[in-house]
């Protein structure tokens, strides 16, 4: 097969994915039922919204780049931070909070890929686990800029484009949080049907046959992890503005270790499945929590094994299996 003919048939494929299938269009159009069945959950909802982006944040590197991260909170919790610091010290506009939150994390995230990229598997999981604790006992040792174990105190946020504030029954930041989650969607997805996403599977699959071929699998690595730190500093943002609040929680390797938890329900490498297990696990969480307040950790744990017993690739996996068997 000639090189032209490669070309055309990726081309050909990217195109096919790029299109909105049906599915896709429901699902957005159904995270607007929370306005109208759940209007006194709109809090959780916002939630879930945020959490679905720090997600996706992860997927786009462990599911795609294959890039395995126990220390993913690390650039959440720089760009909540970022927002919180800025708040407090007087500029507390949304927007160019979330900006400038992208623009640490990501500025971090490029100096750690520079570690990242020389590494694969289990020394991955090592040194990323390293940077996260790091972080945190760096937080917490700067209790005078931080607030330490006390979190950021003195975080008041400005109106939404000066016109929508952040309201107690959680209309605004679900709003918010939903609008940004979507474009940033927008943004991982066509990263993911171009020719670079193709690449970051290549990566994945095989890193070492990529740069036989003469692809940059180092570079390509940087400019993904970067990407990456960059959505999860934007969460971590919109975590602060609809909070206002900081804390060091948001560094945790709890944090972190949910994330990977959520990716694994809803399947990684898939796009959408950083955002079904969120909804999945922060739903089960908030009832779980209601029902054994101390135990609630058991029925979560249960949930994780039985899906990995019964659908090892997620849950949107089995659902793909499933159809193709039908088929």
């Amino acid at each position: 097969m000639s090189t032209d003919t490669m070309a055309l048939d990726a081309r050909r494929h990217i195109a096919r994915q790029i299109r909105w299938r049906p599915a896709e269009v429901i699902f957005w159009l159904a995270t607007l039922l929370p306005f109208v069945l759940f209007p006194t959950h709109l809090v959780l909802a916002s939630q879930i919204a945020i959490t679905a982006l720090f997600a996706l944040s992860l997927d786009l590197i462990l599911g795609y780049a294959g890039i395995v991260s126990l220390g993913h909170a690390a650039f959440f919790g720089l760009g909540a931070y970022t927002a919180g610091l800025l708040s407090k010290h007087g500029w507390g506009e949304p927007l160019s909070g979330l900006v400038l939150s992208a623009l640490v994390a990501g500025i971090v995230g490029f100096a750690a890929s520079l570690v990242i990229a020389r590494f694969r598997h289990l020394a991955l999981i090592m040194i990323t686990l390293g940077m996260g604790l790091l972080l945190h006992e760096a937080a917490n040792s700067a209790s005078w800029l931080t607030g330490g174990v006390d979190g950021l105190q003195g975080v008041k946020m400005w109106q939404v484009l000066g016109q929508f504030r952040f309201d107690l029954y959680g209309y605004t930041a679900y709003s918010y949080a939903l609008a940004v989650l979507f474009l940033s969607f927008l943004l991982v997805r066509r990263i993911v049907h171009s020719p670079f996403g193709l690449a970051l599977r290549g990566i994945r699959e095989n890193s070492v046959r990529m740069t036989a071929i003469g692809a940059s699998a180092r570079a390509h690595v940087r400019k993904v992890y970067t990407i990456s730190a960059a959505l999860a500093g934007v969460a971590g943002a919109l975590l602060t503005q609809t909070t206002s609040t900081v804390s060091l929680e948001t560094l945790g390797f709890q944090r972190s270790a949910e994330v990977l938890v959520m990716l694994v329900l809803g399947g990684a490498g898939r796009l959408y499945g950083g955002l079904v297990g969120a909804i999945i696990f922060m739903s089960a969480r908030d009832q779980f929590s209601g029902i054994t307040p101390l135990y609630w950790y058991f029925w979560i744990g249960t949930l994780l094994v039985a899906v990995v017993l019964f659908l090892p690739n997620g849950i949107l996996g089995g659902l793909a299996r499933l159809r193709w068997r039908r088929r």
